[in-house]
């Protein structure tokens, strides 16, 4: 009789503690941290194709994005996209002659640098947009090849889901991105 209740007890413990192992891995996923897979070349080369990262979910909830992060939002289409944020709320961003100016100020992008390597003519073709607020103005890194803001529009604060700047997949690629 006492080895049954043992048993019984020994049960109810696992239990318990698988219960709460899936709990803390919902509330982990949900709301703080979750994989993302790279999809496509937008990104390239800063991130390539099938790169798994890690997408923080916290860090604007207590902070605003930042010109430069890489962002994961949902888009138009219903999908997720990464994506490097160019334009915050209110600022015109322009590019001309493959420099961005930012209300009136250029500014360096190192991150293209490689993109840019053996082209024929400009990365990113000349064009100027006004950013309106509560909206940030993205691009991908690999600009002839990346369906975004210029096409899909400004996106929304609430279409936000996280900053991502950590690659862990596969393991000889693992790196912080800037």
């Amino acid at each position: 009789m006492e080895t049954e209740k043992k048993k019984k007890n020994e049960v109810w413990e696992w239990s318990k503690a698988l219960i709460i192992a899936v709990l803390l891995a919902f509330v982990i996923r949900y709301f703080l941290f979750a994989p993302i897979v790279v999809d496509g070349e937008s990104m390239q080369y800063t991130l390539l194709d099938q790169d798994r990262m890690i997408v923080n979910k916290i860090n604007y909830r207590i902070s605003e994005p930042k010109r430069f992060d890489i962002i994961v939002f949902h888009a138009p289409e219903g999908k997720d996209y990464i994506k490097r944020v160019i334009g915050l709320p209110g600022d015109t961003i322009e590019y001309r002659d493959d420099v961005l100016y930012v209300n009136g100020q250029a500014y360096e992008e190192p991150y293209l640098e490689h993109n840019k390597e053996g082209i024929i003519g400009s990365l990113t073709e000349d064009f100027t947009a006004t950013v309106p607020e509560g909206e940030l103005f993205v691009m991908g890194d690999n600009r002839r090849n990346s369906k975004d803001s210029r096409h899909i529009g400004t996106i929304g604060f609430d279409k936000i889901i996280g900053s991502t700047s950590v690659v862990y997949w596969p393991i000889s690629d693992l790196k912080i991105v800037e």
